[in-house]
């Protein structure tokens, strides 16, 4: 470390102010005749960073592919032509896939599988950094509770302790072996949009932003993310972009964050619609005093920051601090000796197989009424606007993936039927409906909130008329959130929320409509019944009345116009086995404050045993509930978790530690309490385990 920060002082030392202030801009690809300006700008050190995209919304609009030579001779006039020499940093939205298309990253979270979402984010990180780029905004981790919110795709959904783990193994998939750097974004609050609508306001308390908003942040910057992007959104009156109580305090004093601030597109600037600045100066003041290093495309800092040090509002020091963290993510990525891309290859064969498993293990089966797996010799009505379709399948934030490259359902379940495949219709002959179901990939990403999230018309009405048949009828639903199923769950004998699933999707669901591979993905967002009831979430504290709707209390009282319980509840997911709990222990009822300081643990173990007919995967889920505290605290929240695999007739036995840690939750100020107390203990298949 000491080598590196010679290396960065030393560099420091012989650049221009300008120079340093170039490092600090970001810019997006030049399109046509703005090429040569572009290169100037390059040549006189002012841009220090380029988004290999084009547009705010990058995620659902046409990018066209990569010309690493393109990138490569910008390169070059960075390192030969420039006065310092500094290369450029190439960054780009790949989000869950690039030439292989993952499945969206809340699909990926429904695998409750590390292991696998690491391996993803490896395989992607493979791909991208192939094409020459050296920093994906990635992961977002941003925790939401309402899925009407377009973006609530790009997370890993209501639950701050399954967004930390998952947080985690991104980054570590992404950054390992330096293949890319990671971005944890958006910091922070960006989920809490209110009435999900994009870009808008969220009041949170400092309680709710420590123990719900913060810990995958934390987990992210414990696994040593390179960077993090700042959120649009203001949180209780003050934006982010010029929050130093956010940026500075919390993300770097309080989290311990020591690397690189983005701003999200045109934050910078936004400043003033937001109210809090009155032209672009002090939007370039406020935001390098809150401790964002790099303005991303606006041009702010590269307008504004030279004569703000002039006239003395902004320190030298101040520059130069942003300026050395940007340095650090050239080094840490190996620019300075490998500037230019070269082309190594990959496995995409390899990687196709591993999405088809992502997708398989992201598979939720919510209902299944004895009808799955199908016969591999029954006929089959296909009917639906998803038998054909292929670009919904890789979804939004998708910039590299070719939809003609993507397998539709009716190839897919072609290849493993032996029976007769009825298309767009419901025929007399067949013995069973198979409905393909879903939202298009333009209703979901960036600036795509949707008011009413339940399945179309028509598409209620074709279950309708499929009910009608008498015949048996499976729900393959293609979607980028949790819909609400209150209306159509009752008419479904089978229901597989198969999400926008990605390249492979329609081979990983089709495996498993017939058998050839058995469901284990679980909820990371709770189904509701009706988009009215948004929002409702699992760990929500106790009402002072016995109106705990969501656990089952009265849930006709919280809404006189029908139930409000969760149709499918958070962590859920059914398999085509049986798991049996049995023999839950508790290693020791009791710990004192001060062992547990000392790294004492409570360790709880349980017993699954598979007595289905099928070889499994369970996740084994614990929860806590802290039964007295000064604060309020959950009546359920989800402290482990563990993804086994069982034969069928065997048992096999998990042990969970519980420690300080674990049980303690923080206080408004930010500090961290466990109080003396009972928890209750709970372990299972879901949150409403008994």
């Amino acid at each position: 470390m000491a080598d590196v920060e010679k290396i960065i002082e030393n560099i420091l030392s012989r650049m221009t102010l300008a120079e340093k202030i170039g490092q600090l801009n970001q810019q997006e690809t030049p399109v046509g005749g703005d090429v040569e300006a572009f290169k100037a700008q390059i040549r006189r050190g002012e841009i220090g960073s380029v988004l290999m995209s084009v547009g705010a919304t990058a995620g659902n609009d046409e990018q066209g592919e990569i010309n690493i030579d393109f990138y490569n001779e910008l390169q070059r006039v960075a390192i030969e032509e420039s006065r310092s020499g500094i290369p450029i940093l190439f960054c780009r939205d790949v989000i869950h896939g690039h030439r292989t298309v993952f499945p969206i990253p809340l699909a990926l979270a429904a695998s409750f599988d590390e292991a696998l979402i690491e391996k993803s984010y490896s395989d992607i990180a493979d791909e991208a950094s192939d094409d020459g780029v050296h920093l994906t905004f990635a992961p977002m981790i941003d925790l939401s509770r309402d899925p009407r919110w377009g973006r609530v795709i790009e997370g890993a959904g209501e639950d701050p302790y399954l967004g930390g783990r998952v947080a985690a193994a991104v980054v570590n998939g992404v950054q390992g072996d330096g293949k890319m750097l990671a971005c944890a974004k958006h910091f922070i609050g960006y989920g809490a949009s209110e009435g999900g609508r994009d870009y808008h306001r969220a009041e949170i308390s400092d309680y709710t932003l420590n123990n719900y908003y913060l810990p995958a942040f934390r987990s992210a910057v414990d696994a040593r993310v390179a960077t993090v992007m700042s959120s649009f959104n203001d949180v209780s009156g003050q934006p982010v972009t010029s929050s130093r109580y956010y940026l500075t305090e919390i993300l770097r004093g309080r989290l311990g964050f020591d690397g690189a601030v983005i701003s999200d597109y045109d934050a910078v600037e936004q400043l003033m619609r937001q109210g809090v600045a009155s032209d672009a100066a002090d939007c370039a003041e406020l935001a390098v005093l809150a401790g964002l290093d790099i303005d991303m495309h606006d041009k702010v800092y590269l307008a504004e920051l030279e004569k703000l040090v002039e006239n003395g509002k902004i320190s030298t020091e101040v520059i130069d601090d942003a300026v050395r963290r940007v340095l650090k993510l050239k080094l840490e990525k190996g620019l300075f000796e490998n500037p230019y891309c070269e082309k190594r290859g990959f496995d995409i064969e390899k990687h196709r197989a591993d999405a088809k498993d992502a997708a398989a293990e992201s598979a939720v089966l919510l209902k299944n009424d004895g009808v799955l797996p199908l016969d591999k010799d029954a006929k089959i009505s296909l009917v639906g606007p998803f038998v054909t379709e292929r670009r919904s399948h890789l979804g939004s934030w998708m910039l590299d993936g070719k939809a003609e490259e993507t397998p539709n359902m009716l190839e897919a379940m072609t290849k493993i039927s032996r029976g007769e495949i009825s298309v767009g219709e419901f025929s007399d002959k067949s013995d069973i409906i198979v409905l393909c179901l879903g939202e298009s990939w333009t209703l979901t990403g960036e600036n795509r909130s949707v008011a009413d999230i339940t399945l179309s018309g028509e598409q209620k009405e074709l279950i309708k008329q499929a009910k009608a048949t008498g015949k048996k009828v499976v729900g393959v639903l293609f979607c980028g959130r949790p819909i609400p199923m209150g209306d159509i769950e009752g008419d479904l004998d089978a229901i597989l929320l198969a999400w926008h699933g990605g390249s492979e999707a329609a081979a990983a669901v089709s495996e498993i409509l017939y058998g050839d591979r058995v469901p284990s993905g679980k909820l990371p967002m709770t189904v509701l019944r009706r988009t009215e009831h948004i929002p409702m979430y699992y760990n929500v504290t106790s009402s002072g009345r016995p109106t705990n709707c969501y656990y089952g209390e009265n849930a006709e009282k919280c809404y006189r116009d029908g139930r409000s319980d969760p149709c499918f509840p958070f962590g859920y997911g059914l398999s085509y086995t049986k798991f049996a709990y049995c023999d839950v222990v508790c290693g020791e009822k009791s710990l004192s404050l001060d062992d547990l300081r000392r790294g004492e643990k409570f360790t709880i173990s349980v017993t699954v045993e598979n007595i289905g007919d099928y070889d499994g995967k369970e996740v084994v889920e614990l929860y806590i509930h802290d039964k007295v505290a000064k604060m309020m605290r959950p009546m359920r929240e989800l402290k482990a978790f563990r993804k086994i695999f069982v034969k069928k007739g065997e048992k096999k036995t998990v042990s969970f530690d519980l420690g300080y840690r674990d049980l303690g939750y923080y206080l408004s100020s930010g500090e961290y309490t466990l109080e003396a107390g009972e928890f209750e203990i709970f372990v299972g298949s879901d949150c409403l385990t008994d």
